[in-house]
């Protein structure tokens, strides 16, 4: 995970992963696997380069080198993203590259934007090689840090692509929202989704314990509450809890915390970036953290049981979660015909029904057990999961899932 960079600039540091650019057209051996593709630096210019090195390390990104012009040949069809040094723009400009959809140049002090419509003569032949090259911008350094880091970051989390996000909130306690949660990233995982299970509700009991994981280390959000800025996705994956083929951010016992909005707001920039399918169990009182989840949700699922009481308790909390979400669904729980009909209910609250949950035997045996009951084949609840992230994909327009 990074920090974002702030104050006065620091000493020269160097990123650990820099590979120097080739400075021929070699091909790797036969049968050789590809080094992964890495953003490119473009620039002889020691300063600069110091500076760049330190933002994408800020970025936990890998970067290869070319300090000269000629050298960035190879790798350049093949970058995620190009830094064009201000001292090299011009020289590389000279060689007429083919058109990178991503080159950006960057250069210290003037060589950013003009300022008050004025710019020197060096500052106009940059602007003028970085146009022939169809950069997109010219930033200039400290002023534009936070921008190169967040292009950094998104050059290696998959540009602008972005995970379904999917709430689940409970219409009453008790009424099974985080078992309905977990029951939807299991069948994300099913689905060969990358998927994030978040535990948001923090007076909750723990979703690592609904799954049978609760030994299982990594981090938890005690770890991340005081973050705030851009956080990797590759190094916050690795941080985090693996339970069932899914990640999970959940709590450490103890006491209950808060998870500042920040925190929240970093974790789900992060994770929209670098997986498929988020799910996340909110608590009932939406404060500023739930609102966050609720700002990024595709849909959210109000999980009511089929009583009188639950569904005159959801009544309440119905307005408010369709204040903030354009797509709110009912799961009615425990749905028959000698008590309240799912219709009955789903008219009642005016909400669209997503589906029906029929009792589970045995369920409590199965979660004593360390047994979610969304892993079993036949679980009512796998079968709603499967079903509703099959109309998820169906739905969405992101390109089919990458994991192999």
């Amino acid at each position: 995970m990074d920090e974002r960079p702030s104050g006065p600039r620091r000493p020269r540091t160097r990123a650990r992963p820099v590979r120097p650019a080739p400075r021929g057209d070699r091909s790797s051996p036969a049968g050789a696997p590809e080094a992964p593709a890495r953003p490119l630096l473009v620039t002889d210019d020691p300063d600069l380069l110091d500076d760049l090195l330190r933002l994408a390390a800020a970025a936990d990104v890998e970067v290869t080198v070319a300090h000269a012009a000629a050298h960035a040949s190879r790798e350049w069809p093949r970058a995620p993203l190009v830094v064009v040094g201000a001292d090299l723009v011009a020289a590389l400009a000279d060689l007429e590259p083919d058109r990178h959809p991503n080159v950006v140049v960057a250069g210290s002090g003037s060589a950013g934007a003009p300022t008050g419509g004025r710019t020197s003569g060096a500052d106009e032949r940059i602007w003028n090689a970085a146009l022939r090259i169809g950069a997109r911008e010219v930033l200039a350094v400290p002023e534009r840090e936070t921008r190169l880091v967040d292009l950094f970051a998104e050059a290696t989390e998959g540009g602008l692509e972005r995970a379904r996000v999917v709430a689940v909130v409970g219409g009453r306690g008790g009424a099974g929202a985080s078992l309905l949660a977990v029951a939807l990233a299991l069948a994300g995982e099913r689905a060969r989704l990358r998927t994030l299970l978040v535990d948001a509700d923090p007076l909750g009991s723990g979703l690592d314990l609904l799954i049978g994981e609760e030994h299982v280390t990594g981090t938890r959000w005690g770890e991340l509450t005081a973050r705030q800025g851009r956080m990797s996705w590759p190094s916050l994956h690795g941080a985090l809890p693996t339970v069932r083929g899914l990640t999970l951010l959940t709590w450490a016992r103890g006491p209950a915390a808060r998870i500042p909005a920040p925190a929240m707001r970093a974790v789900l920039a992060s994770a929209v970036r670098g997986t498929d399918l988020v799910v996340a169990d909110l608590p009932r009182t939406l404060d500023a953290t739930a609102h966050e989840v609720l700002r990024r949700t595709t849909v959210a699922l109000l999980a009511v049981p089929a009583d009188v009481h639950a569904v005159m308790s959801a009544s309440r909390i119905a307005p408010m979660l369709r204040d903030h979400v354009a797509d709110l669904r009912l799961v009615v729980r425990g749905a028959s015909p000698a008590g309240l009909p799912a219709d009955a209910v789903a008219l009642s609250l005016g909400l669209p029904l997503a589906g029906e949950l029929a009792d589970e035997p045995g369920i409590d045996r199965a979660l004593e057990r360390g047994e979610p009951p969304a892993a079993r084949p036949r679980s009512p609840l796998a079968a709603f999961g499967d079903a509703f992230v099959a109309r998820l994909r169906t739905d969405s327009a992101r390109p089919p899932p990458r994991r192999s």
